[in-house]
């Protein structure tokens, strides 16, 4: 019992101190500029304040969705949920811990088999298994910031969880500004490589402007 205490103090402080945005969070609206390779698409965005999003003026339906799903995934990672909201029925016990200090957290009672790795305060491997993809995603460098943590360097990778065959691996690096209250995603380089190919796909995000809060 003390060693699921233990695990789960370790990984909730680590949780807890993501970095992710408040209740009083007005949402975003952007310009946006996607390379992929030597194709440059130009649009607008906008994240609301029921973080709902926005995606305008870009003409090409595969590009749009790019910038959308990049969106979404942002939100996934900045909106705010209590630690026992996301985690208070599952066990946690600890697993090996390697010379750096970074300790193993395995848990029981997740849907999608999920185990993480802590080192200090910070939560640097996610591992889960989702239908047919498995994948892996290692934190290399983090940006700190008063209310919390946010990766800039990072890889994921996905495999098939049945032959461990390797999928496709994405490498990360995240550049963010703080905007009025809050720290915004305004660069983002992804390179992937899937059976083989390469490709570089880079997001920029300008002319960040916080929406107006609603008038109560």
């Amino acid at each position: 019992m003390t060693e699921q205490t233990n695990a789960r103090e370790l990984f909730q402080a680590a949780y807890e101190n993501r970095y992710t945005w408040d209740s009083n969070f007005p949402g975003y609206s952007a310009d946006v500029q996607l390379k992929q390779d030597d194709e440059v698409y130009k649009g607008i965005v906008r994240i609301n304040r029921d973080l709902s999003v926005e995606v305008t003026g870009i003409e090409d339906q595969e590009a749009q969705e790019g910038v959308y799903t990049q969106l979404r995934d942002i939100i996934t990672h900045r909106k705010r949920a209590s630690f026992q909201q996301a985690h208070g029925k599952n066990e946690f016990n600890l697993g090996e811990q390697d010379n750096s200090g970074t300790v193993e957290i395995r848990v029981q009672g997740d849907a999608m088999g999920s185990n993480y790795k802590v080192r200090g305060k910070e939560i640097c491997q996610v591992s889960r298994v989702m239908g047919r993809m498995a994948f892996v995603i290692d934190t290399y460098e983090s940006l700190n910031t008063p209310d919390g943590y946010l990766a800039s360097r990072y890889n994921a990778i996905f495999r098939n969880p049945n032959t461990d065959e390797l999928l496709k691996e994405l490498q990360f690096e995240d550049k963010y500004d703080k905007i009025g209250d809050y720290y915004i995603l305004t660069h983002q380089i992804v390179h992937s490589i899937e059976s083989g190919k390469q490709t570089t796909t880079e997001f920029n995000f300008s002319n960040v402007k916080l929406l107006e809060p609603a008038v109560v």
